[in-house]
């Protein structure tokens, strides 16, 4: 492991420079990851390599002694991928090598690389990207040393500072107003709309205790669809106005270019009912009528609300990312003292054995006669003595090395 800071390397391919599309070509499915990337380690003679992939990043950290050259890389691993794509990729990739690379790898898992500041999920990717890779047989002692020091250091980050107690994305922003209104967990909710950004929006509310979904939705396949992982009854969206079954949260997302919800329609679900009632419109035009707000008491929380909530978390989250330099900074520069501590132990690892050798050669080869002379007493005590000078001298002369060692590496 000797100078192997200075032998690691990163090749990261982030929403810095690319697009989700262009980082997409590059994802490999879990059970592909093996076989490839073992490939890949041998032609290249990687000591080490960690594929690390996300919906904005896709990185590979590697242990080399030798350079590698992107474009080869990306062909050797993506043998399908056209020319034109492999070209545009190693024009715009990251590169990290030395100690660079570990500030990088610290940053990345402390969140302050992402495209939303301070998402807690890059701390999980990066420990199961390595623990897939270390199970493959790809890792050695170098990057678990690295991972362990990352993992340890993101925690920190997250437990010393606030760069993730703010929610900023819509569906976090939507689920914390309802708990701040008190909404309960049995509350009937009718989901009108199936897109993606609703259907993210109930998955995360019912991984957090809601139950109670009735979806709405044009497209009846897709209603039927968002309904059975939510385990929730489902109806054309023309069916909306004639619901009589009674809700307490409207949940609307969808692309029409009007108002879904119309004043008629909100006054025939409520069906008579004057008890207050909690809407969630994240449409863009708005799918709930302004009459609604006007007309009735509600809980309005409009994608505007949320977006403007947003912006003001980011800033406090921004706020934060100098005091996570910091901590990524003194983390650097203790890993850099874990390696320099590491490759003494590597170097004099053997020195025990070898002592323990001289002491076995003397007592079983040279001095064989002398202690076959000896009565069992005497070999008993001269055992101790042996045994006590080989700790000492293995003991004392180590520490005194490593210190010597660990100077000369500072200077």
């Amino acid at each position: 492991m000797g100078n192997n800071l200075k032998h690691l390397k990163i090749f990261a391919f982030t929403h810095r420079k690319l697009d989700v599309v262009k980082i997409g070509l590059l994802h490999i499915e879990p059970i592909d990851q093996a076989a490839r990337l073992k490939r890949v380690k041998e032609q290249f003679d990687l000591d080490e390599i960690m594929f690390l992939s996300t919906c904005n990043r896709v990185e590979f950290t590697m242990v080399s002694r030798s350079n590698i050259s992107i474009e080869r890389f990306i062909s050797a691993l993506y043998s399908d991928l056209p020319q034109v794509d492999v070209a545009y990729l190693s024009m715009n990739v990251e590169q990290y090598i030395g100690e660079p690379a570990v500030e990088h790898s610290l940053s990345v898992a402390s969140s302050i690389e992402s495209m939303i500041v301070g998402e807690r999920e890059i701390i999980t990717q990066v420990r199961n990207a390595f623990e897939l890779s270390n199970t493959n047989g790809l890792t050695g002692d170098f990057l678990r040393l690295l991972i362990r020091k990352v993992i340890e250091t993101a925690k920190k980050v997250y437990t010393q500072t606030s760069i993730a107690t703010k929610p900023v994305s819509v569906v976090s922003l939507a689920y914390h107003k309802l708990k701040e209104l008190n909404i309960p967990l049995d509350s009937r909710i009718l989901i009108i709309g199936s897109g993606s950004t609703n259907s993210n929006m109930c998955k995360f509310l019912k991984k957090h205790g809601f139950s109670n979904f009735i979806v709405f939705n044009r497209t009846v396949e897709n209603a039927e669809n968002l309904a059975g992982d939510l385990n929730a009854s489902f109806y054309p969206l023309s069916e909306l106005p004639h619901y009589k079954k009674g809700f307490d949260v409207i949940l609307t997302c969808t692309a029409a270019n009007h108002n879904v919800v119309s004043l008629e329609t909100y006054e025939s679900l409520l069906n008579g009912d004057e008890g207050l009632k909690t809407l969630i419109d994240i449409a863009i035009p708005q799918d709930i009528s302004p009459e609604i707000i006007r007309k009735h008491k509600v809980h309005y929380l409009s994608i505007d609300l949320l977006q403007k909530i947003s912006n003001d978390n980011l800033k406090v989250r921004a706020n934060e990312v100098d005091c996570v330099k910091e901590i990524v900074n003194e983390a650097l520069e203790d890993f850099i003292r874990v390696v320099e501590e590491r490759n003494v132990e590597l170097v004099m690892r053997d020195v025990p054995r070898q002592v323990k050798a001289i002491k076995e050669t003397a007592i079983d080869e040279v001095f064989k006669r002398d202690m076959e002379e000896l009565d069992p007493e005497a070999r008993e005590v001269l055992d101790k003595v042996l045994g006590y000078v080989e700790k000492k001298y293995i003991s004392g002369p180590m520490k005194l090395a490593k210190e010597i060692i660990l100077k000369n590496a500072a200077n």
